[in-house]
């Protein structure tokens, strides 16, 4: 009898590591990528509890920059992750069979200023203003702006896009720029780096007087149509997953402090005082397409080419 009970228990062993190995065979591995800094800060309650769908190992994993997760997306390794809005339409337009799934981050640009003559936008005439990203939602943003108030880059006004966005935030805290468009959570940072930075208008607010419907989106969660068809389940858990996340962290700045300095790099005491003022959202595809395509309307009025010369095609969103 004790011979016997001695195999049971050793067939028992045997068939639970049969079943375990077995099932990890089953799972397929799918990443979700995020980009390093501020556009993946509402997703970051997914490195410590990633998605669970039923035959998928799910991990987060940090990008350098968005032309590297477009590289993925292109090369079609990604099945989802996060992208500028105008960088997933450009790829769409390649033939690239990609949907956006929803606008994680939307308006989050300010317009700050040391020099006491800057008051107003139309203030800016024969300014210089520093910037990032050119070519980018901000670039397009902005000159819809100042050609709403009748101010013309090159000729009223210089824009400067030499340096990137942490350098920006580092010339104007020490008074060596005066003026600056910058993003969150670098203006939060940049305002309590320099008692006299002040936020100059509401770029928000301008972009809608100028045309712009609702507010403008600046992070979009991306996803390859394929995947998406063949896998609803596993996607509507990553989908409702990444919500959960954008909800926490937009109702916990302080508690998403340091897993945002853990995993994204940003100190988490700038990010935790940013993050009232960032913006962060979950709009679905199908409600954001209005906002989407009032955007992309200001990429074709400066440079078509950009989200590949027409607003894409109804199957680029979501259903």
């Amino acid at each position: 009898m004790k011979n016997y009970m001695k195999k049971l228990s050793l067939v028992c062993i045997f068939g639970w590591a049969l079943a375990g190995f077995l099932s990890a065979q089953a799972s397929t591995g799918l990443t979700v990528y995020a980009i390093n800094g501020p556009s993946g800060v509402g997703m970051v309650r997914l490195f410590d509890n990633p998605p669970r769908a039923p035959g998928f190992d799910i991990k987060m994993e940090v990008v350098a920059d968005a032309s590297l997760v477009a590289a993925l997306f292109t090369s079609g390794t990604a099945r989802v992750g996060i992208l500028p809005p105008n960088t997933a339409a450009k790829i769409a337009s390649g033939g690239k069979n990609i949907q956006v799934a929803a606008v994680l981050g939307a308006g989050m640009l300010s317009l700050l200023s040391s020099d006491p003559a800057v008051q107003r936008i139309e203030d800016l005439k024969g300014k210089t203003v520093e910037m990032a990203g050119q070519g980018a939602t901000p670039d397009y943003v902005f000159r819809r702006i100042l050609g709403a108030k009748n101010l013309k880059p090159g000729t009223d006004l210089t824009l400067n896009f030499s340096n990137p966005t942490p350098s920006i935030a580092q010339l104007l805290i020490s008074g060596r720029a005066s003026n600056a468009l910058l993003p969150e959570p670098f203006a939060t940072m940049t305002r309590a780096g320099n008692a006299n930075i002040k936020q100059v208008g509401n770029i928000q607010d301008e972009w809608i007087r100028a045309g712009g419907a609702a507010d403008y989106p600046m992070t979009v969660l991306v996803v390859d149509a394929d995947f998406a068809a063949s896998q609803p389940a596993a996607l509507k858990a990553i989908l409702d997953a990444v919500k959960v996340s954008v909800e926490w962290v937009v109702a916990n700045p302080a508690a998403a402090g340091p897993p945002v300095e853990k995993y994204l790099g940003l100190k988490a005491q700038v990010i935790s005082a940013a993050i009232p003022r960032s913006n962060y959202v979950y709009i679905p595809a199908a409600r954001a397409r209005p906002a989407l395509e009032s955007l992309y309307r200001a990429f074709l009025e400066f440079e078509p080419l950009s989200i590949g010369g027409a607003l894409p095609k109804d199957s680029f969103y979501l259903k």
